[in-house]
């Protein structure tokens, strides 16, 4: 099967349990298109070394620079990726957006604008379920969510609501 002609780069916005992750796999359907999850690189190339923001952070930046390359060539070779990492501060955007400019390829900003008390509800059903690489504190999620920043229109993005 040959890949679509105009690759697309993927990313995503939204606070923790918006529902990227369930967008990034609706969206890796499309023919051509390949799903890069970072929960699950970081899992299993990382397992029970994770335990807080700062352990979150160092190895999010290893696996940033071990991928980035990667994404760039799948890209160049006329594969659209869809990157489910946290495009959700400045730095993380566009260091998602230079991959993109690299490949010299468009880039979509998915952004999900889901109420922070819907967002809680959903997290702590998904930590009860037991089923996501990484179970998230109401600490945890404050602080993670504090980091948020919306897209603006000087960042010059490609934006999508979702």
């Amino acid at each position: 099967m040959n890949p679509p002609s105009n690759p697309v780069l993927h990313l995503l916005c939204g606070k923790i349990a918006s529902g990227k992750s369930t967008l990034a796999r609706q969206l890796a359907q499309a023919p051509g298109c390949v799903l890069i999850c970072e929960d699950l690189w970081l899992a299993r190339l990382y397992p029970q070394m994770i335990h807080c923001l700062a352990d979150y952070q160092l190895h999010a930046r290893r696996l940033g620079e071990a991928l980035g390359p990667l994404v760039v060539a799948m890209l160049q070779a006329g594969t659209s990726v869809v990157l489910d990492f946290p495009a959700n501060t400045l730095a993380q955007r566009a260091w998602l957006r230079g991959l993109a400019d690299q490949a010299q390829v468009p880039h979509r900003l998915h952004v999900l604008n889901v109420a922070e008390g819907v967002c809680r509800s959903r997290l702590r059903e998904r930590n009860n379920q037991g089923e996501h690489p990484f179970a998230t504190s109401d600490e945890q999620f404050e602080l993670i969510c504090s980091y948020f920043v919306a897209p603006q229109a000087a960042e010059g993005l490609n934006i999508v609501e979702a």
